[in-house]
């Protein structure tokens, strides 16, 4: 039997195949609720009537709080006129499967709380509570915490926004305490011409200590700035453009500064837990009489040893003839500003998230955004929470994963 020529023909093609890519699905549109903060001293709000007002026109709805703005003087009209739906029940604005907070979740929220709600709002790790960690597991959450938000750059906006804000209110605060009707040596911050300036010890070189020392130097004081990260007091004379007094945190010489000061800054502070104490009580009773120490890291239990929490009704205390300011929160006394800033980045942040099919889909392909997750549906993605805590921790990464 004969046989049988291949047949060949010109409609085969021996081609490989193209590659099935991941595609973004279609846009999200956004249920988001901002409830009114109930939490110390919190008068910041996540959003503002003008950036509600872009979300609503981009087809998202947005649940306001009955006086949710308040504390920043956005009252309810504000909102509603940006076309936000204000509400006088908080039970209705926590429906909302996305909530907006310029506070952390506290016990109170935690019974209003949705299965696998998401929240976007500060972690402030110091005051966490295993309770409520737990109750937010239970119902399967996910949260981003504004710490850890991280923009293209590799930065952390809303974090450098609020120490922008803490740094530059620093010397307002202290010229308004170096008067002589609040007790203080009675000088003018900076000085005057044929007068020897103002003496100011600037503890952390960080983005606070940067915008204090900027401030004081506008001021026309005379500043002397302490750290122990060399390359970042290097970074904070080039983002000065000029070169002014820095030193190591070497004891003798630190003691020596504060003795002759008007103004002492702490903006020291670990990435975690508790600030170092640097400044002994010892110290302090060798300071000049009507001083102040601005303790800007109060936030994590300061780094003076005098240092006690106050408020921002009773703002300060003496002690060895000492002003002490530790005002926790300090951008929540500028909140109109504070919040502002907090809105620049969450409000291009929701279009993002609505533009790639919502927060699952987001995670999946933002990676700067992956380190601003501590829960992904109800599971510990924050290696320091775990540890506090002793729950365990699961890779982000390998989670979003596991869901494709």
């Amino acid at each position: 039997m004969a046989a049988h020529k291949p047949i060949i023909s010109s409609s085969f093609k021996y081609e490989t195949l193209e590659e099935k890519l991941d595609i973004k699905p279609q846009g999200a549109k956004l249920e988001i609720g901002i409830p009114k903060e109930i939490a110390f001293q919190e008068n910041r709000v996540g959003l503002t009537p003008d950036a509600v007002g872009v979300l609503v026109a981009n087809g998202h709805s947005v649940c306001v709080e009955h006086h949710a703005g308040i504390g920043s003087h956005y009252t309810d009209n504000d909102y509603s006129e940006a076309g936000a739906k204000i509400v006088a029940s908080r039970e209705e604005v926590y429906k909302c499967p996305l909530l907006i907070k310029s506070a952390p979740i506290v016990e109170q929220d935690i019974d209003l709380l949705q299965m696998n709600q998401t929240i976007i709002s500060t972690i402030h790790y110091s005051a966490l509570k295993l309770n409520v960690v737990k109750k937010m597991m239970e119902k399967k959450i996910t949260a981003l915490g504004y710490e850890n938000l991280k923009d293209d750059s590799g930065t952390y906006p809303i974090v450098r926004s609020m120490s922008e804000i803490a740094g530059s209110a620093v010397m307002l605060i202290a010229g308004q305490y170096l008067s002589s009707f609040n007790n203080g040596k009675g000088v003018l911050l900076g000085g005057i011409s044929g007068i020897p300036p103002t003496k100011v010890v600037v503890i952390g070189a960080g983005i606070i200590g940067e915008f204090a020392t900027r401030n004081a130097l506008a001021l026309g004081a005379s500043v002397k700035v302490f750290d122990n990260n060399v390359s970042r007091l290097k970074q904070l004379q080039n983002n000065l453009g000029q070169r002014i007094w820095t030193s190591v945190l070497e004891p003798k010489i630190l003691a020596k500064q504060l003795k002759t000061c008007e103004v002492a800054v702490g903006a020291l502070s670990n990435e975690y837990g508790r600030a170092p104490i640097v400044v002994t009580e010892s110290i302090v009773s060798t300071m000049r009489q009507g001083s102040i120490i601005i303790d800007v890291a109060i936030d994590r239990g300061g780094c003076f040893e005098t240092s006690q929490l106050t408020s921002h009704e009773n703002p300060t205390f003496i002690k060895h003839d000492v002003i002490h300011y530790c005002v926790p929160n300090i951008p929540s006394g500028f909140a109109r500003t504070a919040s502002q800033a907090i809105s620049n980045v969450l409000m291009p942040l929701l279009l993002n998230i609505s533009e790639e099919g919502g927060i699952e889909e987001i995670v999946w392909h933002n990676l700067n955004l992956r380190e601003g997750f501590y829960m992904f549906k109800g599971s510990i993605t924050d290696f320091y929470m775990s540890e506090k805590f002793n729950l365990k921790f699961t890779d982000l990464n390998l989670l979003i994963a596991s869901r494709r």
